[in-house]
């Protein structure tokens, strides 16, 4: 590809971000029907996150499965996969009544959520971007998740106040199968880097066998525990312990009038910061060791978490959290996904990175269900912050030690 002429903004780019911006939208909002499910059906707060727990966690465990599924019978058969289970899953969801059903049900929209998200999305714009754009065009996909997530928990919110959550739930699965309209823009070239070099099994043991892998895959454990916490329980949180909101102050004149509303447009909020803070990472990305970019991004979520916890909650610390988390919440997807593309090559970038992804799920997993768990067990969130915290200093220490070398070039120097 000719570097001097190439173009960012690709029909692939286009369509990738359209489908990631609907799956994340729909993904995102689960987190606002945890008080009207469990009030509902009298459950603990522990049922309904159990259950998104459980869709985090096969979230994960589908990453790698479809990016493989993606790499060898092509990026648009995973996706028509992944829409047509993640609208199973929200039509059966939309009739279960126990938390059983509700816990089995998430593992399709959890594999949805997987074929439609970024493992195969990513990967398909990484293999056809150009060097020169590369990071900038993965920064620019990630922001799409961040764009849904703005239009996500509002829409459910909105929608929840003229019809149940089964409607709303339907609602979505037929809005998730509006991403099979983008299917012909995802033509990604097929560059030659595809088809030379080791196959998929030995390219696997090879980084399996790196050190650096392994620091990769450990490090982005704390940001799905955080974000998979803040985003099932972040709502609910400030629904029941934020201060009210001045009925003549400006949250108000703009229709925010409750804190249960100012809960969901808290996740809009981090959405739309992290727009920005995701399109900048991915910049920076083309600039800076990516290693170090990912340590300062986890020291940052480090200290704001800590700040926010230890500061009476109202709702101008709600806005100030949800801007400062928002720079950098999804900041870390185009660097690790950049940083294995650096290290491992474009050939398999699809699956390893769902493998690295595998324990961002586990982290989401455990923030989602140890965030109802201990609310049921304590009354509150507090515990379940410090955990976060501490897991994202370990974070900001273990990408220090990473080899940024390509693997190739260190193969051929020993």
């Amino acid at each position: 590809m000719d570097q001097t002429r190439a173009t960012l903004f690709t029909p692939v780019l286009i369509g990738g971000c359209l489908i990631i911006l609907i799956s994340f939208a729909i993904r995102a909002s689960f987190g606002v029907f945890q008080i009207p499910i469990a009030e509902e059906f009298g459950w603990l707060r522990a049922d309904f996150s159990f259950a998104i727990a459980i869709q985090n966690l096969a979230w994960g465990i589908g990453q790698p499965l479809f990016a493989a599924l993606a790499e060898r019978f092509g990026d648009r058969k995973a996706v028509i996969l992944g829409a047509l289970v993640y609208a199973l899953g929200l039509v059966l969801s939309a009739y279960a009544v126990t938390p059983g059903q509700h816990q089995w049900l998430e593992i399709l929209v959890g594999f949805g959520i997987a074929g439609t998200g970024f493992g195969v999305i990513l990967a398909v714009v990484g293999r056809a971007a150009s060097d020169q754009h590369r990071s900038l065009s993965l920064g620019i996909a990630t922001a799409a998740g961040s764009a849904g997530q703005v239009i996500g928990a509002p829409t459910a919110e909105a929608l929840l106040r003229v019809m149940p959550w089964q409607s709303v739930f339907l609602v979505f699965a037929g809005l998730i199968l509006l991403v099979l309209l983008a299917l012909p823009m995802l033509r990604a070239p097929v560059p030659a880097a595809r088809t030379e070099g080791p196959g998929m099994a030995a390219a696997l043991a090879r980084a399996l066998r790196d050190p650096s892998f392994a620091l990769i895959f450990v490090g982005f454990f704390s940001c799905g525990y955080q974000l998979g916490f803040i985003t099932a329980h972040f709502p609910a949180f400030v629904t029941e312990v934020c201060g009210a909101i001045d009925p003549s102050g400006l949250l108000a004149s703009i229709g925010v009038a409750t804190p249960s509303a100012l809960g969901a447009v808290s996740i809009a909020l981090i959405g739309l910061a992290n727009i920005a803070g995701t399109i900048y990472a991915g910049w920076l990305g083309n600039r800076h060791s990516r290693k170090y970019l990912l340590a300062c991004i986890y020291l940052g979520r480090t200290l704001v978490a800590a700040a926010f916890i230890l500061t009476p909650m109202t709702p101008a610390t709600v806005i100030l959290f949800s801007v400062a988390m928002g720079a950098l919440w999804l900041a870390t997807v185009p660097l690790t996904s950049g940083l294995i593309a650096q290290i491992y090559g474009l050939r398999y970038m699809g699956t390893l990175y769902g493998i690295v992804f595998f324990s961002h799920q586990l982290g989401s997993f455990l923030g989602v269900w140890l965030g109802g768990k201990f609310y049921d067990l304590y009354g509150s969130y507090t515990m379940v912050w410090w955990v976060g915290v501490g897991v994202g200093a370990l974070s900001a220490l273990v990408h220090l030690p990473v080899r940024e070398t390509p693997i190739e070039t260190r193969t051929a120097a020993a």
